[in-house]
């Protein structure tokens, strides 16, 4: 018990249960089910973009996209836009939504790298592109996604939804990637020190490629899944993942100085940001109240959080 109390991911699940149970005595156990798959079904949405910016962040300080949003509006509206709400071009529109991912990746990183601009201004600059991109593209269309793509992003299997159960299989090869490939030692070493990374002859700017690509690509995944999830691509669809994105990565346990990434967390933290705004809802409180609430309670989970690491060490 003391070992995992130790883990800094843990206190995301506990605030997350935490608040769980508290928003079931307000409604008297008369929202568990409906909640819960709630939380699973929003929380998944947070996990991919989560996921993808936690590797960008494992590769040291200064390291983040902040194209995301952009991305994931540009692959909703241009993969709806192809498939026209057809089901039989569903799996074409997929590999559309991995090959706009992968193209925003490869800028991403060739912005940071051929002209030498530090990550945040070159993502971020990026983002306008990509989202100017989605603006031209969508001129103002509703599409609406194939049906049998809307009832699977909608609907649930073995007792979970079926998104979820999408973001926990990308979760898994995420850790694997992680902690039993090379590819995940020369993130973690980067991260670490970039100079000892290089001195060690890991291959240093290809690793900052692929995670740069690997970000993008599960950003515009996410997109895809989302434009049918919400029965069409909005031009805003993206913009609350930004933030989202990288709260998820810190409450989860990952260092934002880099070199230490954590899966586990992302999923607690995920479940624990969309519970917290559910809990705070049932309570009947005001926006203000709301947000102020909100930032507290995360201060408080990544003090307790930080406190256990520190202890650890």
């Amino acid at each position: 018990m003391k070992t995992l109390l130790a883990k800094p991911w843990i206190w995301s699940f506990v605030a997350a249960l935490s608040v769980w149970l508290a928003t079931i005595a307000v409604t008297r156990g008369a929202s568990t089910v409906g909640l819960s798959q709630a939380a699973l079904t929003f929380a998944a949405f947070s996990v991919l973009v989560g996921i993808g910016q936690m590797f960008v962040i494992t590769l040291g300080p200064g390291n983040i996209d902040l194209s995301v949003p952009a991305t994931m509006t540009l692959a909703g509206t241009v993969t709806l836009k192809y498939m026209d709400g057809q089901n039989g071009l569903i799996l074409q529109g997929l590999v559309i939504a991995i090959a706009v991912g992968a193209a925003v990746g490869v800028l991403n990183y060739a912005l940071i790298k051929a002209l030498r601009i530090p990550p945040i201004i070159a993502t971020l600059s990026m983002s306008f592109i990509v989202q100017s991109a989605a603006i031209w593209t969508n001129r103002g269309l509703r599409i609406k996604p194939p049906q049998v793509l809307a009832d699977f992003t909608t609907s649930t299997s073995f007792g979970m939804p079926n998104i979820a159960l999408i973001a926990l299989l990308i979760s898994v090869v995420a850790w694997v990637l992680l902690h039993r490939t090379p590819y995940g030692r020369w993130i973690a070493a980067i991260g670490q020190s970039l100079p000892a990374a290089r001195m060690a002859g890991i291959a240093v700017d290809g690793s900052r490629f692929v995670t740069y690509l690997l970000c993008a690509v599960l950003a515009a995944i996410c997109g895809y899944l989302l434009a049918c999830f919400s029965g069409g691509a909005a031009l805003n669809m993206g913009t609350e993942y930004l933030l989202m994105s990288i709260t998820v990565v810190v409450i989860g346990g990952t260092a934002v100085a880099g070199g230490d990434s954590n899966v586990p967390g992302i999923w607690g933290a995920s479940l624990f940001m969309f519970l917290v705004v559910s809990m705070l809802n049932t309570y009947g409180l005001g926006a203000g109240v709301r947000l102020i609430m909100t930032g507290v309670i995360i201060i408080t989970v990544i003090l307790l959080a930080s406190g256990r690491k520190a202890r650890a060490r």
